[in-house]
């Protein structure tokens, strides 16, 4: 008994064991949403997605219509029974006077019928079938490449705004600092009280600039929470990685962008999809004026016609539409209507890609410039006049007013040099969204 005890606990405890490793490489493996970098942050967006979970329902119910399309049409069972008499002889048999179920002059019948199509209207509903998955997959591409591009803006918009705030607390602290100081120099009789309530009314300034900052932020938590399918934790959200840099804009933009993949974004090849499933439609249109036959096989029992004559009879039916009223000319001019519409779209949609990529790239040189010019000049300008600003002010060579507006301007700099490099992230991520092609992974 004692070592089965032994042998039992030792197995308990491996097993415990096994749980804890396993426990503890899932948990290794879950994003850790307080630092949250772009990769994994893609990771929950390929997994929690709405908008993609959606597009693959297109692709499965385009799936589903293909099964629908390629089926022949199901035979039908038709049962029957007539010459019911409700006089007092019922339906009695006058051969042989007998009034039994299986003797009653009944006329019953069995038939089974079978509509054969012609014109090949299933091989033409199939390749429209087959048309309409090819566009659903590649809307699902294309929904694919906008809402990465969505992850990216939103992504970057909750970098701006853990800087924006991170700069607004710094200050916070700076003007709390200052106006600490100014009052006590005020109590020495050093400065005047107008100075003290000029820092004191930058103070609450500031107050209510970070109080914004902090609303941005939730709000920017929100909309990321929402694309990675993570809101009920969004409060947790912290992004990790910085802007991107102007290196990798400089390095896409030598790809060149020629025809081929232009006609090879998702959302064109979408297009060009439906514009043949059109084709097809059309085809199968003008394949109703080619007449369905159904064929019928009939069994008949009819007791009671005369001696001799047999109960049991055979037959058949041939069933043909006359096209005597119609033509079907209604379906026909609305299938050629859709193909017109198809190919419209077809060019809308590309016309509306030429542009795209012209503005984006319109965009993103413009945004690189302003980083440029920031980064390279109008920061270190303003941080050395802010910092010749309170070095003079420290002994009295300018007044409040100067030091606080040397201080705002260099806080609007550095606000607006964040706000660049997130329009320059979002014009990277706009311009490699439009420059997508079917072979970009």
């Amino acid at each position: 008994m004692l070592v089965i005890n032994i042998l039992r606990n030792n197995i308990l405890f491996v097993i415990l064991l096994v749980l804890s490793e396993f426990s503890s490489y899932c948990l290794a493996d879950e994003p850790i949403l307080s630092k949250l970098s772009f990769h994994d942050a893609t990771i929950l967006f390929l997994q929690n997605n709405k908008e993609l979970a959606l597009a693959k329902r297109g692709v499965e119910g385009a799936e589903a219509d293909k099964l629908s399309a390629n089926q022949k049409p199901n035979p039908n069972l038709t049962l029957g029974t007539r010459n019911f008499s409700f006089s007092h002889n019922g339906n009695r048999n006058p051969s042989n006077g007998s009034n039994s179920f299986n003797d009653q002059t009944l006329d019953n019948t069995v038939q089974i019928s079978q509509l054969f199509e012609r014109g090949d209207k299933r091989a033409i509903r199939t390749a429209a079938a087959e048309h309409e998955i090819k566009a659903a997959k590649f809307d699902y591409k294309d929904t694919l490449r906008q809402q990465k591009l969505a992850l990216e803006s939103a992504y970057y918009d909750l970098v701006l705004a853990q800087e924006s705030e991170k700069i607004q607390q710094e200050t916070v602290d700076l003007y709390q600092k200052s106006l600490r100081a100014a009052e006590l120099r005020l109590k020495a009789g050093d400065i005047s009280s107008s100075d003290v309530a000029r820092i004191r009314v930058d103070f609450l300034r500031s107050q209510n600039d970070l109080r914004q900052a902090v609303a941005n932020h939730q709000v920017a938590q929100s909309t990321l929470a929402y694309i990675i399918g993570k809101e009920s934790v969004a409060n947790q959200i912290m992004a990790s990685d910085a802007f991107p840099s102007i290196d990798a804009a400089n390095t896409l933009k030598s790809a060149d962008v020629d025809e081929n993949v232009l006609n090879s974004r998702p959302d064109l090849l979408a297009a060009d999809a439906r514009t043949q499933q059109a084709e097809e439609n059309r085809k199968l249109a003008e394949a109703l004026k080619t007449r369905d036959i159904q064929f019928g096989l009939q069994y008949e029992r009819y007791p009671g016609q005369g001696p001799g004559d047999s109960l049991n009879t055979f037959g058949a039916t041939v069933t043909i539409p006359l096209f005597t009223n119609y033509q079907y000319q209604g379906e026909i001019a609305k299938a050629e209507a859709m193909v017109n519409t198809a190919q419209d779209t077809k060019d809308q949609t590309k016309s509306q890609a030429i542009g795209e990529i012209a503005n984006a790239e319109a965009a993103l040189d413009s945004a690189m410039e302003r980083v440029r010019r920031y980064d390279e000049q109008m920061l270190n300008e303003a941080k050395k006049s802010a910092d010749s600003a309170e070095f003079a002010y420290e002994h009295g060579a300018i007044n409040v007013t100067d030091l606080l507006d040397s201080r705002r301007v260099l806080r609007a700099i550095q606000l607006d040099a964040l706000t660049a490099r997130d329009d320059f992230a979002k014009s990277l991520a706009t311009w490699r969204a439009a420059i997508q092609n079917e072979d970009t992974p």
